[in-house]
Formats: structure tokens, sequence, C-alpha cells
């Protein structure tokens, strides 16, 4: 159906609080800009829209992962010749939370994070920015070997009972889903490395050990916890927005992740 009106900060407050989003609220969000339609003000009039509903004792947390940033030897798209790795590895700038951009986030997680007063957590590829009430709680802690764990952001968004809001985007990019596979009995893990700003700017090249990630059966997963109704689904602008709890949430899929991905491997 074609668009009859622009889309402003006003009624795209009103679609997000018809959809279930309310002041005080936690919330991770994943969007796509495109779907949302024309919004006059662009992404700055979404995270206005959102900073709105959530109100002073909100927050407003988006991904700004940097997944370029890492081991050479594992790109696929597209790789790179095996001669250059090491000098990728010599020569990559560090991660820097307040200067490197994120990467295929989209430009709304990348409005928030240069939004005046977001602050950002360290991990140098999965590191989330926030903004609100509970920012520095939730970005504040991000160990190297703990990017999807209890000590990471998805682990605060879960201590604090936030929310996960999809806008759309389908759960294929639903990051909280990784916290359950953190949860699982002895998930594979697998070495990682990155470029990172250590002591007094000094850029060093660091490895560490993590849960493997993997998404390849998020969808089937999302369209099974949407299954069960706990998900609230309407319009947002031109987008489909799904808002949920991130609690219940990452509760079905740590079970529905040990009943099924054994099943599927095995």
């Amino acid at each position: 159906m074609e668009q009859t009106s622009p889309h402003t900060v006003h009624s795209l407050a009103s679609d997000l609080r018809r959809l279930g989003l309310t002041a005080g609220d936690v919330v991770l969000l994943h969007s796509s800009m495109r779907s949302l339609g024309f919004v006059a003000g662009g992404p700055q009039a979404v995270v206005q829209a959102l900073l709105d509903v959530l109100g002073p004792d909100g927050t407003l947390v988006v991904p700004t992962h940097t997944p370029d940033n890492s081991d050479p030897a594992g790109w696929r798209n597209p790789p790179v010749p095996p001669a250059w790795w090491a000098e990728i590895r010599d020569r990559m700038p560090g991660f820097d939370p307040a200067r490197t951009p994120s990467r295929w986030m989209g430009v709304v997680a990348e409005t928030v994070r240069s939004w005046p007063d977001a602050v950002r957590s360290s991990h140098p590829q999965v590191s989330c920015a926030a903004l609100g009430r509970h920012a520095d709680e939730i970005v504040g802690s991000h160990p190297l070997d703990d990017p999807h764990g209890e000590r990471s952001p998805l682990g605060a968004v879960n201590r604090l009972d936030g929310r996960v809001l999809l806008l759309g985007c389908d759960h294929g990019s639903n990051t909280s889903l990784h916290l359950a596979e953190t949860r699982q009995e002895a998930p594979p893990r697998s070495t990682a490395g990155a470029s990172v700003l250590g002591r007094y700017g000094v850029r060093q090249w660091l490895t560490w050990d993590e849960v493997v990630a993997d998404e390849t059966d998020f969808a089937r997963l999302g369209a099974a916890f949407d299954a069960t109704g706990a998900v609230s689904v309407g319009r947002v602008g031109e987008a489909t927005g799904r808002l949920m709890s991130q609690r219940s949430l990452v509760d079905f899929g740590t079970a529905w992740l040990a009943a099924n991905r054994g099943a599927v491997l095995s």
C-alpha cells in the first residue's frame, strides 16, 4: 500500500505507545530505517520518538557492533588474500568507543551511538550503546570473553527486565538470542581476535576465548516464540513492529535451543 502521509516524531511515538512501549522501559532496539517509510527528520526523528515515549526514566539500547574488526583469516564476505592477514592485524586501527562507527547495524543505531550523552560499551566487536537512566549500568561492563553472556549488556538488560523491539526486521537480527546460547550446557567455544586501544592510546591485537555465536536457526526459534502469543505485533510507520519481554524471549530460547539445536546438528 502506498504511503499516504509522512511519518513524524509525534506519529511514530503514537505507534510505539500503541504497540505497548511505555515510559520507564528499558528497551533493546533492532531496526531497519528503510522499512519505516518516509519519516520527516529521518533517523533523528525515529530516535526522538523513542526517547519521547521512554521518558527520563527509560533507557534505549542499540547494538553498535564492529564485526569487521576481527581476524581476517576468518573473513568470508569477501575473503582477503592470506598474504594480507598479518598486515591487517598489525595496522587495523584500535577500537575506540567514541570514534569507531558501527558496521551493518543500521542508521538508527548509529544515530543513537552519536547522540549527546550516549555511552558505549568497550567490546571491540559487539559493543552496545545506550541512552537514559540505566545506560551506564548496561554498557559499563563488557568483558572480551563474555560478549553475549551474563556479564554483557545483554545480561544487564535481562537483569533489568528489559524488552526487545524489532522494527522492520525479524528474529534473525535478535541479538538477545545469543544470551540463550551462552546458557546452554557446554556451548561450543572458539578463539576470536580484534584490534583495540590499550593504555596511552597504543594499538594492540588481542585474542580471547568465547562462546560461538550462531544465528542460523534464530528465524525458526523466533517463529516458535511468536506462536506463543508473547509478542506484541503492530504497525510502526510502514514497518511491522514486534515488542517482547527479553526475559521471556531468552528463557524460551534457552529451552528451544536445548531441545532443537542438538537434534539438528546430530
